[in-house]
């Protein structure tokens, strides 16, 4: 595994084999949520946005949860996120994070 050049908040760990997981630590602190990105097909994205929207999951176009019922358009794909049910905030994306 190859550890990559840290990204705002995040460092990469590349797994090679085209997933990379992103690392955000906090040290002073309890345990925390967490935050999980998924790289999706952008023919599948849609379907998940209807999937959280029949069991009523509210998403957000930001992770600070203010964009209520909307998806985002960053690096030219589309993303959302939502909470898990452990509190998680996960992250549905169709165009990986434009890195440095």
């Amino acid at each position: 595994m190859k550890v990559g050049t840290p990204f705002g908040p995040f460092l990469p760990v590349d797994l090679g084999n085209g997933v990379t997981l992103d690392y955000y630590e906090k040290r002073d602190e309890p345990i925390q949520s967490q935050h999980y990105a998924f790289l999706v097909p952008d023919e599948q994205f849609d379907a998940m946005i209807a999937r959280l929207e029949v069991v009523g999951v509210a998403y957000y176009a930001c992770p600070s949860h203010t964009e209520a019922g909307q998806i985002n358009r960053l690096f030219g794909g589309r993303g959302a996120y939502f909470d898990a049910p452990d509190g998680h905030n996960m992250e549905v994306m169709t165009r990986p994070y434009v890195r440095p």
